[in-house]
């Protein structure tokens, strides 16, 4: 599993990652992210899912929180980004350090 990474999203915003070597996986819906992420959770260090979907699946995506891998980070789809990404991580970091290091809001 060294160092390998997925992408979980629509075939728009996945297409880039997969010409990097990222391996893709389109999903139309909530409900096909949570199967997919879960049957390929043990098997990649890190998992892209797009921020449409991580929002929708953010209590499901907490069970990821105690465990090292895989990081699961919330990038912007082909439609452009709404935050939610930086939210996610501006929260990951205060509860891990107590302090705002980089957003300073």
């Amino acid at each position: 599993m060294q160092g390998k990474m997925a992408i979980v999203g629509d075939g728009d915003s996945i297409t880039v990652f997969k010409a990097a070597g990222v391996s893709a996986y389109p999903v139309e819906d909530e409900k096909k992210a949570r199967e997919t992420i879960r049957k390929i959770a043990k098997d990649y260090k890190i998992i892209f899912l797009t921020e449409n979907l991580a929002r929708q699946l953010a209590d499901f995506l907490r069970r990821f929180d105690e465990e090292p891998y895989p990081v699961v980070l919330s990038i912007p789809s082909a439609d452009g980004g709404s935050g939610y990404g930086n939210e996610i991580l501006k929260k990951a970091m205060e509860r891990a350090l107590g302090v705002d290091i980089l957003f300073h809001d």
